[in-house]
């Protein structure tokens, strides 16, 4: 059996336009107004995408970070919560 063991092999390093960024927030939130407006301005310098959701309407996010919204995730996992560093998060993005 050639080959690495899938623990061995390096994750792919994924390019800024393949990383997707989630804001979960509430509306009427301003903490989640601020956070949506540092990932939409970083995501359009390096070109990731965005997506916003809704956690009053999502059980499972509810369940998750209804204490800590806004909550941002980079690729599905947690990268922060109330307040969003634009730097840490373009680093984040650029890997």
């Amino acid at each position: 059996m050639g080959g690495m063991s899938p623990l061995l092999r390096r994750k792919e390093k994924k390019r800024p336009g393949e990383r997707v960024v989630t804001l979960v927030g509430k509306p009427g939130c301003h903490l989640c107004d601020d956070a949506q407006d540092v990932i939409e301005k970083v995501c359009a310098e390096v070109g990731a995408q965005w997506e916003k959701k809704d956690i009053s309407q999502d059980e499972e996010l509810y369940r998750l970070y209804w204490e800590q919204i806004p909550v941002v995730l980079v690729d599905g996992e947690q990268h922060t919560f109330w307040r969003v560093n634009p730097d840490r998060l373009r680093r984040a993005l650029e890997g």
